[in-house]
């Protein structure tokens, strides 16, 4: 399978014009933003969990990093309530549920193939205008906070990724509202236009130098 697989190309994705899809797992469902593979795959995913559902034990040799959209996504090392970013590293095992239901944005076999960080960190603690999340050679993830009407410009020589938590922006001639995924290529650059809501995103940066084999 390979959904958005071109990472030389923008590309976006709009999550009320998405259709879920369902997982191999009752009770779990997908919207799918980018990915090359079938169920084992590198893929970034909107992952809704019903109430009670579950996935069964797995490993994740390339990795996982995900941030909690909406309810309470859990496995053995505790709760992540909404605003909850996670970094399970290449080799880490674990049995995700979600007993009252739950929505994550999560990324698959993107890291560091050497990466052994563990990151738990709680989003909603400061509205600081920028949260770094993590940092190291490989890639830059963090949160900004934009005010409302403010022209923001982002460089993506390394690529660049957004994900709308909140509130909107346009980009391109293009909006993008709650929950909207954008994608630029290497060498590139991000020139947004704030809604009057200002707006909460997810940030991801230089993690596209070294570009997917196509």
């Amino acid at each position: 399978m390979r959904i958005n697989a071109d990472f030389e190309r923008r590309v976006s994705v709009h999550f009320d014009e998405t259709p879920w899809v369902p997982s191999p797992m009752p009770g779990v469902e997908r919207k799918m933003l980018d990915r090359i593979g079938e169920e084992v795959a590198r893929a970034t995913t909107i992952v809704r969990f019903a109430p009670g559902s579950a996935f069964s034990p797995h490993t994740h040799d390339g990795g996982e990093e995900f941030l909690v959209l909406d309810g309470v996504f859990q496995d053995e090392s505790g709760d992540f309530p909404v605003g909850s970013y996670v970094r399970n590293p290449p080799t880490s095992r674990h049995t995700p549920s979600a007993e009252a239901g739950a929505t994550i944005l999560v990324k698959l076999h993107q890291f560091d193939p050497m990466d052994r960080t563990v990151v738990r960190l709680d989003t909603t603690i400061t509205r600081d205008p920028v949260l770094p999340l993590f940092h190291d050679a490989h890639e830059e993830v963090r949160i900004e906070h934009w005010d409302a009407e403010a022209q923001i410009t982002l460089d993506a020589e390394g690529g660049l990724e957004l994900f709308v938590i909140d509130g909107s922006f346009d980009e391109g001639g293009e909006t993008f509202a709650k929950w909207d995924w954008l994608r630029l290529p290497p060498g590139t650059a991000f020139r947004g236009q704030i809604g009057g809501d200002g707006a909460k995103v997810w940030v991801k940066s230089g993690h596209l130098k070294s570009l997917p084999e196509k």
